[in-house]
Order: C-alpha cells, then structure tokens, then sequence
C-alpha cells in the first residue's frame, strides 16, 4: 500500500500523527485478538461439549425407544427462544436465557406414568440441542471478528507502520537536502558578493 505524501512539514505532521496512531493502536489491537482467540476456543468447546452431552442423553435415553411411539406428536413445542447479547471483547454474542415450551394439556390418568418424564426428557435433549447450536454460532461470530481484528493486526504491523515510518525518512531526508542547498546556493551568493566588492574597489 503506497502512503502518499508531499515533502513539505504540514505532510510530515500528518504522516506523524497516523503513524503515533497506528502504534498506539497495534498493542489493543493485539490484545482484543489473543482474547477473541481464546473466546473462539472456550466457545468451539462449549458447543462441542454439549453436543457430546446431547449425544450421550439420547443414547441414555435409547431403550426408551419403543415407548416413544406412544408418544403423542406435538405434545411438546418450543413456543419461543429467549436470546441477549453478550460482548465478548468488545464483540456482540448471542446468549440462550430461556426457552419457552407449550405443552399441549394431557390426563395423566389415561397416558403412561412415564409421559411426564418423556416431557423432561424432551425439554432436556432440546435444550441441549438449542444451547449447542448457540455457541456454535457464537464461535462462528468470534471467529470471524478475530480473522478481522488478525488482519488488521497485520496491516498495520507489516505494511501501515513500515509504509510511515519510510514516507517520514524520504520526507526528511528531502527537507535536509532542500536545506543543506538553500545554505550552499547563499554561501556561494555571499562569496560572489564578496569577490564583487573586492573587483568593485
């Protein structure tokens, strides 16, 4: 990325300026992205330990198999999901406080002793299942937040940085050399004077 400048003082200040930014910048910027790294890897773990989780309960729960067909359909839904958000190093996360579940009414004295059971167990495995799905898409978000904040890292640190602090040498640089010839050009002025009034008398 080519820095653009003029060699003039008002462009080496703005040139400062960015760069006094930038480096001030670079160690937050580090640090939100070494957090959202271990955010991604607490979350990919949440998730993925419950999906264990979930899997473990539906094959605790694999006996009851044959029972489930005496299930009536629709007895249970999921009427709706309670989410808030949570900032996870200055990142918005989705957070699961509560699922609403409808329960269609049922007589106890009819069903099976086991159906109000077989309601917990199902409010169970969906919770499982939702809280799961959650963090996985918390991951999805964090991760996508510290490819960006890594980029940006980079930007600066390799290219933004580097690109300054060069436009600032070349700059002053330019501004000594325009110097050192504006006093060589007015000795050689003041000689030429001199010899002038030296032929002069």
């Amino acid at each position: 990325m080519a820095i653009k400048f003029q060699y003039n003082k008002t462009s080496l200040t703005n040139l400062g300026k960015q760069l006094k930014v930038r480096q001030n910048a670079l160690p937050t910027l580090k640090n939100k992205e070494s957090a959202l790294r271990s955010s991604v890897q607490a979350a990919k773990a949440e998730s993925e330990r419950l999906a264990d989780e979930l899997e473990a309960s539906l094959n605790r729960y694999d006996y009851l198999a044959a029972l489930w067909n005496e299930f009536e359909p629709g007895l249970v839904r999921i009427k709706d999901v309670d989410l808030s958000v949570v900032k996870v190093a200055g990142v918005k996360t989705p957070r699961l406080d509560k699922i609403h579940f409808e329960l269609k009414p049922f007589n106890a004295f009819v069903k099976p002793a086991w159906y109000a059971d077989g309601v917990d167990i199902l409010k169970e495995l969906s919770r499982l299942g939702i809280e799961s799905e959650i963090f996985e898409q918390k991951r999805q978000i964090l991760e996508f937040n510290r490819k960006k904040t890594t980029q940006k890292v980079n930007l600066y640190e390799k290219v933004q940085i580097p690109g300054y602090k060069e436009a600032i040498r070349k700059i002053k640089r330019y501004m000594e050399d325009e110097e050192n010839l504006s006093k060589a050009s007015s000795k050689i002025v003041k000689t030429r004077h001199a010899e002038e009034e030296e032929a002069g008398l």
